[in-house]
């Protein structure tokens, strides 16, 4: 569940209504979190309160948007939203793994508060593991598209004007019966559960991916973050748009680095 930030003054929750959720699914080589990470640098987005949830595994850390000494030593925790009205988006951003089993209850009680904060529509960055490809899979860009029929009548057409390519469905029993074909998204953690659920549930969603591998994704996530402007256009893309990408503080503390003296 949602609790806003108290800020002292007591205020109401803010009003998401008509806004686009930005999220990332927990997926291979954590693309989506790491791509989310430069949304919320790079427009400066404000933390409006926390998603409050026992699916995700407990953590604590200083703040990983830090600016100065002063903002260091605020903690976040593993569940956190953000939001900019001037663009009507709020971001929830997950930074620890689900708890065994927790997938379904997490997913029901995250689209209970899509429907009740009244958002206009949910975008999920997620990635899948590259080995698992099929032949078609393999052939053109490593970036896939799905769209819930409720979003599909919005916005397919303008997919289409960018070119892009919708996530294939594989054969549930390659070799043995190739026409019976399912949606398979390997590494993806969350992401077919809560694409199902939001096409039962009349919820309009797109998930963006990328196929990818375990190792430095930085790459991959300055990829998918300009896949996703290319559609949303939260920042200019005129010349080089992963240059416009404001990397986070935290991002230092990748790979082995020592901890912040702050957070002691």
């Amino acid at each position: 569940m949602f609790i806003p930030c108290d800020r002292g003054g007591g205020s109401a929750a803010p009003d998401f209504k008509g806004f686009t959720l930005l999220m990332p699914a927990v997926s291979v080589g954590n693309v989506g979190q790491l791509a989310i990470d430069l949304v919320i640098s790079t427009l400066d987005m404000t933390k409006v309160g926390y998603f409050y949830t026992d699916c995700l595994v407990p953590m604590v850390g200083n703040n990983p948007y830090a600016t100065a000494e002063e903002n260091s030593v605020e903690l976040s925790i593993n569940a956190e939203v953000y939001s900019l009205p001037s663009k009507k988006l709020v971001v929830l951003q997950i930074r620890s793994p689900f708890i065994k089993n927790k997938y379904r209850p997490f997913c029901e009680t995250l689209l209970s508060w899509v429907k009740s904060s009244k958002c206009a529509r949910v975008v999920l960055l997620s990635s899948s593991h590259a080995y698992q490809r099929d032949d078609e899979q393999l052939l053109g860009t490593p970036l896939r598209y799905l769209l819930t029929p409720d979003l599909e009548k919005a916005v397919g057409g303008c997919m289409k004007d960018l070119n892009w390519k919708e996530m294939e469905k594989v054969a549930a029993y390659p070799g043995i019966n190739d026409t019976d074909k399912v949606l398979h998204i390997p590494g993806g953690g969350i992401t077919k559960l809560l694409f199902t659920e939001s096409c039962s549930e009349g919820i309009q969603m797109a998930v963006l991916l990328k196929f990818c591998s375990e190792g430095d994704n930085i790459p991959d996530a300055f990829v998918l973050v300009n896949y996703l402007n290319e559609w949303l256009q939260l920042i200019k893309s005129e010349v080089n748009p992963s240059s416009q990408w404001k990397i986070p503080s935290s991002w230092r503390l990748l790979f082995g680095n020592g901890l912040p003296p702050a957070l002691f």
